[in-house]
């Protein structure tokens, strides 16, 4: 091993010692040609042997000889430096003092130093150099791919030298950069230009016919980031952006680069919970939730799990996915106490025999049906399972003793049109009706749609987009708040941190969006033209379905809470018995066919305005 390492470094040596004499020969004929000194090139070559060896030993503890010189960079040519510079004056002291006879003058001295360090670092960074020219006279270059960079901050530098070094890019030329700052416009980043700011982005990427476009701003406001982006996209040119700022300051590398999501382009940053108020809620607790092999179920026990809980329990009905978080979690927190159970919100006494076992402290109810067309052919389905689902869960909190219940529920509860929404504001009044008879706290958080979740408009069109289209949209003027999946979840638990018990959790969901403008970002992300390449067809409101939603009931006013993203609609005041007296009689009526359960729903949500009859 010792020997093919010696087989390695020994050309290195070699080179150095080379370099090292052609930069004394250079220095003497320098000198000897302006007439400055008569120098004496044999007082070099006689001191020559100790130097070299002096040399190798300093760049040897300096790391010169442990690295390849095709990945050679800054560090290299600063510790190249330091040992010309460490080298020459060992050489200046012996040959004055040690070795007399063999000085030279200190215009010498100067020159040499500068010779060997500008062709030791030369010869370092040639396979760089060889690379980078290549990139730019090849033929293979010409017809590469042409890159247009978005930021001229650090980012940029790291990218570039990334850019530089690596070989997925060896084909590849970044023709400059774009940035906003007017001071930096016309100076460089690693020799490339900066032309200006985000309106030069079109002009720029037709004249130097930009194929790629990479954003490089981790730290943009997603404001910015999105109307930047618009303009990007309209190029046609395929979009690229850095991982998150976290992940760019960890360790950053080029195969880190990723695609631009449609998350990238809701325009507001992301939202994210105070981890020490949910920390402290849910740390060393015994935690339940329901639907926890859901969309938002499951999210919600990926981030219970990260706060170490004494025991977190999962339970739905569907077994497939909540296997899958099950290994999930079970991968990732292999110190968990987790346990996993298969039944029905519906079924009173397995769910009784459940919190017998487990003793839970803290229940988050996901579970519930929420598709809103297939519930407006399924009232009594969505009845059973969301509305009398959720009292059994609510009994069996206050039987059983749960400090805390937070039930998910759904803008789609406010003045509703549909049965699902209907059926979700029933349960926030359960919800709040509960909490003044029972010791256990209970709440509920509200929020609109999020991205990705199952039967969400995202998932729809990205498999109509992978059969070529249409994409199918109810009407031109439909919007939507949305959310990632994470940060509803994170802000669901920082909700549940500050109940007091009785509260509906309003979430601030940022503006709304055109689920027309969501296809054509979509389709574009893509590479491909909205309209001309992928059709976009309007296929008219489904049942239930509302142009837009709301957070609040006229009824209700907001409070504010520490976090200015979680707001407090006011209780509306209800009647617990006669709620509850409605119930009774609506669970009767369930099995009845010739009863319109529409109409019974209205008698206890009167602001329901069913759609459908």
């Amino acid at each position: 091993m010792r020997f093919k390492r010696l087989l390695i470094i020994l050309p290195m040596m070699i080179t150095d010692t080379a370099v090292m004499l052609i930069s004394g020969w250079l220095a003497a004929i320098l000198l000897q040609q302006t007439g400055y000194q008569e120098l004496m090139f044999g007082s070099f070559l006689k001191y020559f042997p100790i130097l070299a060896g002096i040399t190798i030993v300093i760049f040897y503890f300096l790391g010169l000889y442990a690295g390849l010189w095709s990945f050679a960079g800054y560090r290299d040519v600063l510790h190249v430096i330091c040992g010309s510079l460490l080298t020459t004056a060992i050489y200046y002291i012996g040959s004055h003092f040690w070795l007399s006879g063999l000085g030279q003058s200190v215009s010498f001295y100067i020159t040499f130093s500068t010779f060997f360090s500008f062709f030791a670092i030369n010869v370092r960074m040639y396979a760089r150099y060889k690379k980078m020219f290549q990139r730019l006279f090849s033929v293979a270059a010409k017809k590469s791919e042409r890159i247009l960079i978005i930021g001229g901050g650090e980012a940029a530098h790291t990218l570039l030298a990334e850019i530089a070094s690596s070989s997925l890019y060896a084909h590849s030329m970044v023709v400059g950069i774009i940035d906003d700052d007017p001071l930096k416009k016309g100076m460089q980043i690693n020799g490339y230009k900066i032309f200006g700011g985000r309106e030069k982005i079109t002009f720029i990427v037709e004249k130097y016919n930009v194929t790629t476009i990479i954003f490089a701003i981790p730290s943009c406001p997603k404001k910015d980031m999105a109307d930047i982006l618009e303009i990007c996209h309209a190029t046609g040119c395929q979009l690229k952006t850095l991982p998150s700022l976290e992940e760019f300051r960890h360790n950053f590398h080029i195969s880190q680069l990723r695609g631009v999501e449609i998350e990238d382009l809701l325009g507001r940053d992301p939202i994210r919970a105070e981890l020490g108020d949910v920390m402290q809620y849910v740390a060393g607790r015994r935690v339940m939730v329901t639907g926890g092999g859901g969309s938002i179920g499951s999210e919600l026990c990926r981030q219970i799990a990260a706060y170490r809980p004494e025991q977190l329990l999962i339970f739905d009905i569907y077994e497939n996915t909540t296997y899958e978080i099950q290994l999930e979690l079970a991968k990732k927190f292999p110190d968990l106490n987790l346990a996993v159970r298969i039944g029905s919100v519906c079924d009173k006494e397995p769910l009784d025999k459940l919190m017998e076992e487990f003793r839970p402290q803290i229940i988050y109810h996901a579970a519930a049906h929420k598709h809103v067309p297939l519930m407006e052919y399924a009232p009594a389905e969505s009845i059973r399972n969301n509305v009398f689902g959720t009292l059994n869960m609510v009994k069996a909190a206050d039987k059983w003793g749960v400090e805390r219940f937070v039930m998910i529920s759904t803008d789609k509860a406010v003045n509703p049109t549909n049965v699902m929404g209907a059926t979700k504001r029933i349960c926030e009044m359960i919800v709040q009706s509960y909490n003044i008879k029972s010791d256990t706290e209970y709440v509920a958080v509200r929020f609109g749609n999020v991205l990705g979740s199952h039967g969400s408009v995202i998932p729809l069109f990205r498999r109509q987009l992978k059969e070529g289209g249409p994409l199918t949209v109810t009407h031109p003027d439909i919007i939507r708040y949305f959310m990632t999946i994470p940060e509803a979840v994170s802000l669901v638990l920082q909700a549940g941190a500050l109940a007091n018990g009785g509260e509906i959790f309003v979430l601030d969901m940022g503006e709304p969006v055109k689920i027309v403008t969501l296809a054509e970002n979509l389709i574009r992300l893509s590479g491909l033209e909205p309209y001309k390449d992928i059709d976009i067809v309007f296929t008219g409101l489904r049942p239930g379905e509302k142009l837009y939603e709301e957070l609040l009931m006229d009824e209700e006013g907001l409070s504010t809470t520490q976090n200015e993203l979680i707001h407090i609609g006011k209780p509306i005041e209800l009647d617990s018995d006669n709620l509850f007296r409605q119930l009774a009689q609506l669970e009767d009526k369930l099995l009845d066919d010739n009863v319109d359960l529409r109409a019974e729903i209205k008698k206890i949500v009167p602001t329901y305005q069913p759609m459908v009859k």
